[in-house]
């Protein structure tokens, strides 16, 4: 037997799905619960502060994000909300295959002499830079760790 016949091919999984439509009403209904939970659950192991968290969600008063904590919030996200969450979400995923705890949930809180960083900590950059900003962070770690 040859080595080609040997090795099995990579079963075609098919069309990727298309990405959800954050501009539909329902659409964002639906993933606003698990966004919250994961928003929640990322400023816990990131050590976010409600400031931090406001900012990087954009649109989100302090007020809601207690209530938000709390789960006591029962709006739905904009989609420029529910876009900062994915990025967010993404960089923290990159980040736990990029590296090993604690480095992987502190980086974010880290000075980055990086040229994307400017000596600046990931998490500034993001707050100041807004969607575009996390994207491009977002693109970066997949980079590093050979994701794209």
């Amino acid at each position: 037997m040859s080595i080609a016949a040997a090795i099995r091919p990579v079963i075609d999984p098919g069309p990727l799905p298309a990405p959800p439509n954050l501009a539909d009403a329902d659409t964002r209904e639906r993933l606003t619960p698990a966004a919250v939970d994961g928003v929640v659950r990322l400023a816990e192991i990131w050590r976010l502060t409600s400031t931090e968290v406001c900012a990087l969600l954009g649109d989100v008063s302090e007020r809601t994000w207690f209530r938000m904590k709390k789960g006591e919030w029962l709006g739905v996200l904009s989609q420029d909300a529910l876009t900062r969450v994915s990025a967010l979400i993404g960089i923290f995923k990159g980040l736990k295959l990029l590296f090993s705890e604690p480095l992987s949930d502190e980086w974010v809180r880290l000075a980055n002499k990086g040229p994307l960083y400017g000596g600046q900590r990931p998490l500034d950059t993001m707050i100041r830079g807004g969607i575009p900003k996390m994207l491009e962070i977002r693109r970066h770690i997949d980079a590093l760790r050979g994701g794209l």
